[in-house]
C-alpha cells in the first residue's frame, strides 16, 4: 500500500494499491509527494524507482520501511536527491521533518538510517542480514531450486505472499539472483552445501 500527498498550494491526499494505479495518480499530479512502503509494495528493484523518477523527475519520494539494507538506500539515493528515507520507529518529529523536507524538494534520511550509513562495515553486515524464520526456511527452499509458485504451494501460501519474501530475501543480502542469494546462503552456513547445491 502507498499514500500519495499532492503538495500544490492544497494538500490533496490519494491512495494507491499497486503499482499501475500510482502511475495514473502520478500522470496527473506529476509534481507529488510519494510516501511509499518499498517492502510492502509491487515495485521490484532500484532499477524499476530510477525508470519512475526519470518518467515523474519532478516528484519527491519518500521511502518508509522498517526494512530496507544500507547497500539499497545507497543506490536509491544515488539516483536523485528526490529520493528520501524515513524508518517505520522514526519518532513523529522525524516524519513531520521528512514531509516539510519532501515539500521543499529537499532530501531527507532519517537519523537511524544516517547511523547505519556512517557504521563500519562489519557492523553493517551485522545489523543487516538478519533474515525473519520464514525468509530463512523460503531461501532453502530456493536454494533447493523451488520456484516461487512451488514455494507457495508447499508453504500453503499464495505466490504474492512468497514473492514478497523473496524480494525482501534479496534486499537483506545485497543480491539479485537465486545463484547469488544461494552462494551467499552457503558461505554464511544457513544451508548445509551436502544437501544443497548451485
Amino acid at each position: 500500500m502507498m499514500y500519495f500527498s499532492s503538495i500544490l498550494g492544497d494538500t490533496h491526499c490519494h491512495q494507491a494499491d499497486d503499482k499501475i494505479e500510482m502511475i495514473e495518480q502520478l500522470k496527473q499530479h506529476g509534481d507529488a509527494v510519494i510516501v511509499l512502503d518499498y517492502t510492502l509494495f509491487d515495485i521490484n528493484d532500484v532499477e524499476e524507482l530510477e525508470i519512475l523518477y526519470q518518467r515523474f523527475p519532478q516528484a519527491q519520494w519518500i521511502l518508509f520501511s522498517d526494512d530496507l539494507s544500507t547497500d539499497f538506500v545507497r543506490r536509491v539515493v544515488a539516483i536523485s536527491p528526490r529520493f528520501s528515507i524515513l524508518m517505520k520507529e522514526s519518532p513523529s518529529q522525524e516524519i513531520l521533518e521528512c514531509l516539510q523536507y519532501a515539500g521543499r524538494h529537499q532530501r531527507y534520511i532519517c537519523q537511524r538510517m544516517a547511523e547505519l550509513l556512517l557504521a563500519p562495515a562489519q557492523s553493517r553486515m551485522e545489523e543487516e542480514v538478519k533474515l525473519t524464520p520464514t525468509e530463512m526456511e523460503v531461501l532453502k527452499d530456493i536454494a533447493l531450486g523451488l520456484t516461487t509458485r512451488e514455494i507457495a504451494e508447499k508453504r500453503f501460501s499464495s505466490f504474492h505472499t512468497v514473492n514478497t519474501h523473496r524480494k525482501n530475501i534479496f534486499r537483506k543480502l545485497g543480491v539479485n539472483t537465486v545463484h547469488e542469494a544461494t552462494k551467499y546462503a552457503l558461505r554464511a552456513g544457513w544451508v548445509d552445501s551436502a544437501e544443497y547445491y548451485i
